[in-house]
């Protein structure tokens, strides 16, 4: 049975960023009504940031590990210390509901040029070197400008990049699907509103790819 692991990483409680990926969710829904389904607010139900206790977890999985991969099951056993159980009792519901997951949702929006610090820390904390998973990624984005190629802005996008070289390199998943609209700030900014027409396109294109994708997953 298919599984959806729906990761919510804005700040706002309404947001483009969710509402594009709750376009994909509820189309993955309607397409596998039978399947399992999580959703993850980091925002309400902030991760907090790894600790010296989370470093050496790692070092005692890779110091037992005869050919250097990351097993997940090898994980109870690494924490040997007070310290170190409390570290794998933050980590262990997290990493548990990504390696059960076939589909993996992140909604995110653009901050700073990059990516919000709770999804950062979601993903230190789930990330162990030289993992692999069975899971494909799509990653919903809002972005307060344009940054698609040819843009002015293009050279600045660190959040796109950001994931796919993360996913690639962590996780060896190199098909990484984004979903990006763009110019959500000319609903707001004086300064951008010439370009309202042009964000509302990209957000509508945004939602209806959320949920052709949704239905195809």
């Amino acid at each position: 049975m298919p599984a959806l692991l729906h990761i919510d990483a804005s700040a706002r409680r309404r947001s483009v960023s969710r509402e594009v990926g709750d376009a994909f969710a509820a189309a993955w829904r309607e397409a596998h009504p039978a399947a399992a389904y999580v959703h993850r607010d980091l925002a309400a139900d902030p991760v907090p940031f790894i600790d010296e206790a989370w470093t050496q977890l790692c070092d005692h999985v890779l110091e037992g590990s005869e050919d250097g991969v990351t097993r997940i099951v090898d994980l109870p056993s690494a924490a040997r210390t007070p310290a170190q159980r409390r570290a794998w009792g933050i980590v262990e519901p997290l990493l548990t509901e990504l390696a059960a997951a076939d589909v993996v949702l992140i909604a995110t929006p653009m901050y700073n040029y990059s990516i919000p610090a709770q999804l950062k820390a979601w993903l230190d904390q789930v990330t162990f070197p030289r993992m692999s998973l069975k899971a494909r990624f799509v990653v919903a984005t809002a972005r307060g400008g344009a940054y698609s190629p040819g843009a002015p802005k293009e050279r600045f996008d660190y959040q796109e990049r950001y994931l796919r070289d993360f996913f690639a390199g962590h996780f060896a998943v190199e098909d990484t699907v984004f979903v990006n609209a763009e110019l959500v700030n000319s609903r707001i900014d004086p300064g951008l509103a010439h370009l309202r027409e042009r964000h509302e396109e990209s957000y509508a294109a945004a939602l209806s790819t959320a949920r052709r994708l949704g239905g195809e997953y």
